[in-house]
């Protein structure tokens, strides 16, 4: 008999419906989103970059409540292993996220580090190693955004490792975790980025449990990962190209990964987040009412 899946609270996000940025032409209107998020039958979501909702709180509750939808988590981007140079532009982000994410009765903050490769033009914009100096400043700065984040907002910091930034791979992952404070940061664990970077979601999960704060559910295309890797091809164009695909076709199988999440004991956000920017605006839907389905019947 199946684990029953009843601490996961399943979601989604605007990334399965191709949203990357505030504002973009390729992009469907926000409101379609929530109305298409909901009729696929979720009931979390992400807010997604900032500013492709509503920021007024009291404009974006109605239009979530109306919807029957509920906000889980915002998300910000930092290059904090830089130094205590970015600690003010990251932080005048973070006030502005953390403060609707409060508003909106969500209790985290998915922080993604920044990429040290252009995700569009794939111009290197940083060694793609840290120095020591540099983990140091990232560790420690993480640790400093998730206690700030944590005593003025009341929210806890998850950090998501993803292609093309410094935490990314399975040593990477761990060298973060390692090297930092449970009580101050843990981890938003993307499955798809994850797999994308070679780690074993299970493994991770089964091995630092207790650091696990989050999930996002995505899949990857073994095919198309295995030519962009080849090809030292970018995040971006790798999306284009359709590396992050519709599950269950891809790898990690999420039921597994749902069942090492379950058996942590802890009750967990498990968002759907399918890359596809750009994407034909037709497409979100079918695919989302198809993977809640799926997800469904893996007992979630």
């Amino acid at each position: 008999m199946a684990l029953a899946l009843d601490r996961i609270r399943v979601g989604s996000a605007p990334d399965s419906w191709g949203v990357w940025f505030p504002d973009d032409p390729q992009q469907v209107p926000w409101e379609r989103f929530l109305d298409e998020v909901a009729e696929a039958g979720y009931s979390w979501i992400e807010l997604g970059p900032y500013g492709y909702l509503p920021t007024d709180p009291a404009r974006l509750t109605d239009e979530v409540t109306k919807r029957n939808l509920k906000v889980s988590a915002g998300t910000i981007f930092c290059g904090l292993h830089r130094g205590p140079s970015e600690w003010d532009s990251t932080w005048e982000q973070v006030s502005r996220v953390a403060a609707l994410t409060q508003a909106m009765d969500a209790k985290h903050l998915v922080v993604i580090p920044s990429f040290w490769r252009d995700d569009k033009t794939a111009e290197i914009l940083e060694p793609p190693e840290l120095t020591t100096e540099q983990w140091r400043n990232l560790t420690t700065g993480m640790e400093r955004l998730g206690r700030e984040v944590k005593d003025k907002y009341g929210l806890d910091i998850v950090v998501h490792p993803h292609a093309d930034t410094h935490i990314d791979t399975e040593e990477h992952v761990e060298q973060f975790l390692d090297s930092t404070d449970s009580d101050a940061v843990n981890l938003c664990l993307d499955t798809g980025h994850y797999a994308y970077c070679g780690g074993d979601s299970v493994k991770l999960i089964e091995t630092y449990g207790e650091r696990i704060g989050y999930l996002h559910l995505k899949q990857v295309d073994p095919d198309i990962l295995a030519d962009v890797v080849k090809n030292e091809v970018p995040f971006g164009p790798a999306v284009a190209r359709g590396v992050m695909c519709e599950p269950p076709a891809g790898v990690p199988e999420l039921g597994p990964v749902l069942t090492a999440a379950q058996k942590l004991g802890v009750d967990l956000f498990a968002i759907v987040e399918q890359d596809m920017y750009p994407c034909e605006p037709d497409k979100p839907l079918p695919i989302a009412v198809r993977t809640r389905k799926f997800l469904r019947s893996c007992g979630a």
